[in-house]
């Protein structure tokens, strides 16, 4: 049997995925992951792959730029989408999680693979490779400890950090039944989602209160960085009254039963687990101090004895400026036996995280058994990110989610411009089947 061990340096989403992905290719792999010795701000539990932020996997929608993503990972057997499948609790269109049997799932095939040996230790600083390790692959998150972030910052040159916030978690048990009424957006049916009403009086009320509530001070040597994707929503009304109308707060299609009519905004709850003991605030990320959370999301109606199981909080987001420091490889240029993988390689999203792990563990198989890694085709949601993360500008690089602006041009027969409504079928058709002959490909080399 081989002798050597493939390195992974972190247990979330990303190195899960990694470790997976080249166990099942037959290499032997070492995992790191620093809990229960020392947690993250964020983290908790001693389970592998916790989700620290939403529950939501985002939509299911083949058609969409993160359906088809989820939908390629699920063809190259992804063991995170597995663990999504056996533990996923209804949420409309979106794919969501019971977070605490995801993470028992993903852990449980992590402990019982034969070629993973899960080491609880914290990793301070790169690997040196050696005829026994002669590849590591740094999957540590957003949350990079520090020691670990310094080391990775000497050995690319590049550091950037942006900051990431946590939405609440409410109880269903405290919530007024009698003023929330279930529903998802445009469907005729109960929904899966709790809907808060709010007249323009209560609306103008809570904006008012939300902008002069304390807000949690950065420290004197953080930068306010946040990524657009996932902003605070005391950030967001700074852009206007009606902002949060137009964004997490958006009625559309939410009409009340009680009056058959779009309320002027809306508060979505989210359910958090399979029992439906718990429910997220959609899109109610904060930086918000504790105390003012509770005083000032009280103030939102069906709500107001709300008992909160997790409060929101903000967080540093390391990423490297994959243009400048990553091959298509997901390699170090200027050290190659050290893949990245997951948020830190300038990706943003539990999905797309997950999807950097997928390939840097395929990659890390492939230069272990001798063969030259190939990237995923351009026409893929893979080849997609993969292409953002190397060929970007690198003076205007900034993490993304997945999304067809990534994706190469789409033309239709005979160079004709395709319809909009056909786009994304038509993304998803083309990007299967490249990844199909790709996939056959990587295995018959």
């Amino acid at each position: 049997m081989d002798d050597r061990f493939l390195t992974i340096i972190g247990g979330g989403l990303a190195g899960c995925e990694a470790a997976w992905q080249a166990a099942q290719r037959g290499c032997r792999v070492t995992l790191y992951d620093m809990k229960p010795q020392r947690f993250s701000p964020a983290h908790c539990s001693a389970d592998l792959a916790e989700l620290v932020c939403s529950n939501s996997l985002r939509s299911a929608d083949l058609f969409s730029a993160v359906g088809l993503l989820k939908e390629e990972m699920r063809q190259l057997d992804s063991l995170i989408m597995a663990a999504a499948a056996a533990t996923r609790v209804p949420a409309g269109k979106a794919l969501a999680v019971d977070r605490t049997l995801f993470a028992r799932f993903i852990t449980e095939k992590i402990t019982a693979h034969p070629a993973i040996e899960i080491r609880r230790e914290e990793i301070s600083t790169i690997p040196r490779a050696d005829a026994h390790h002669p590849l590591a692959i740094v999957a540590t998150g957003p949350l990079t400890a520090d020691g670990l972030a310094r080391a990775l910052q000497e050995i690319t040159g590049e550091h950037l950090a942006f900051y990431d916030a946590i939405a609440p978690i409410v109880t269903a048990e405290s919530l007024n039944r009698e003023i929330i009424y279930q529903a998802s957006r445009y469907d005729d049916g109960p929904g899966d989602y709790l809907n808060c009403p709010m007249d323009k009086a209560r609306y103008l009320t809570f904006i008012t209160e939300l902008a002069a509530a304390d807000k949690v001070k950065l420290r004197p040597f953080e930068e306010k960085k946040y990524f657009e994707g996932c902003l605070p929503i005391e950030v967001m009304l700074e852009r206007g009254v009606d902002t949060l109308r137009f964004g997490p707060m958006k009625p559309v299609g939410l009409p009340d039963p009680r009056t058959g009519r779009d309320p002027y905004a809306v508060v979505q709850l989210r359910k958090e687990n399979a029992e439906g003991t718990h429910y997220n605030m959609v899109g109610f990320q904060t930086k918000l101090t504790y105390p003012e959370q509770q005083r000032v999301f009280r103030l939102i109606p069906g709500m107001e004895q709300a008992e909160f199981e997790r409060l929101g909080s903000i967080h540093r987001n390391t990423f490297v400026c994959g243009p400048k420091v990553l091959e298509p490889t997901l390699q170090l240029k200027t050290r190659p036996d050290i893949l990245l993988a997951g948020q830190i390689t300038g990706v943003e999203g539990y999905v797309e995280s997950t999807a950097m792990g997928l390939l840097a563990g395929i990659n890390a198989a492939h230069l272990l058994q001798g063969r030259k890694p190939a990237p995923p085709p351009a026409e893929t949601a893979l080849g997609a990110l993969i292409r953002h993360l190397t060929d970007s500008d690198a003076a205007r690089f900034q993490p993304s989610n997945i999304n067809f602006g990534l994706f190469a041009d789409l033309a239709g027969e005979n160079g004709k411009k395709v319809p909009k409504k056909m786009r994304g079928q038509l993304r998803a058709e083309k990007a299967l089947a490249a990844l199909g002959e790709w996939k056959a490909a990587i295995h018959a080399g």
